[in-house]
């Protein structure tokens, strides 16, 4: 799936601004969605994801400022790479949910309340697509949630396994979706208009993906390879390593189930 999960926002919310990183690609879409969040009548910005190590980019974000408090989504280096970097030239606190990430900052908890910058920022847990994800709601008049890459602005998102867990994705996304029908703030790609919507969309695509797996290995596919060449062969093959990983997750979820078994030939066990 390529296209949107579901119509795109108009525009942000008046309190978010999108400054996006240039590192365009297969996986970062248009490139790192770096969030900088203010309430009307504050000086202080929150940044949610600086991004890769570009110092054009944090000179913009550091340019926001003052920045009060740096936000991540989760680890992976696109959105990570910059953070000692971006922390020594605002001064800011780091918060994550991996203590790896925090500069001067504690780890993020599931449920906790940040407020900055005139806004209150909820932490939703959402590990799946990694296991430190999490998500972050604003309440209030303009209500919205960022979600990092548990669900993007196009297209679907990758369960990095073994770090990534298919299970707990499906979790979040229904987790993510009793957020009802507010837009998304995603890490890569357009704003959406409907957040139940897309996570609604995606735990439809991400069932269907499964059956397409059973079918394949009812079909005598004995590897995670085997399942990609059949399930994802109308993909560009320079993002079949990508799909490997989410096979791998997939079979990781049906041998949970009792649905699989890894085959007893070495190197076939996925």
């Amino acid at each position: 799936m390529t296209a949107p999960a579901t119509r795109l926002a108009e525009g942000p919310p008046s309190w978010a601004r999108l400054v996006l990183a240039p590192n365009p690609g297969p996986m970062t879409l248009d490139g790192t969605n770096s969030w900088v969040l203010r309430a009307a009548g504050q000086s202080g910005c929150v940044v949610v994801d600086p991004g890769p190590l570009d110092e054009p980019h944090l000179e913009r974000l550091a340019s926001a400022g003052p920045v009060e408090l740096v936000l991540i989504t989760h680890g992976h280096v696109d959105h990570t790479e910059s953070v000692g970097r971006f922390a020594g030239l605002t001064g800011a606190p780091v918060r994550a949910k991996d203590p790896r990430w925090c500069r001067g900052g504690e780890p993020l908890t599931a449920g906790e309340a940040i407020e900055a910058a005139g806004l209150r920022l909820t932490v939703i847990p959402a590990p799946g697509h990694t296991a430190d994800s999490v998500a972050f709601a604003v309440a209030g008049g303009e209500p919205a949630i960022l979600t990092g890459d548990t669900v993007l602005g196009r297209g679907t998102t990758v369960v990095t396994w073994p770090d990534g867990d298919l299970g707990a994705y499906l979790v979040s996304l229904a987790r993510l979706g009793e957020c009802g029908a507010v837009p998304v703030l995603p890490g890569h790609g357009p704003m959406l208009a409907d957040c139940a919507a897309a996570c609604d969309h995606y735990l439809t695509h991400r069932a269907e993906r499964l059956d397409q797996v059973r079918r394949a290995l009812a079909a005598g596919a004995a590897t995670a390879r085997d399942v990609v060449e059949i399930v994802y062969a109308d993909v560009a093959r320079t993002l079949w390593p990508a799909a490997e990983m989410s096979v791998r997750a997939q079979l990781a979820h049906l041998k949970e189930l009792g649905e699989w078994r890894e085959p007893d030939r070495d190197g076939d066990s996925p």
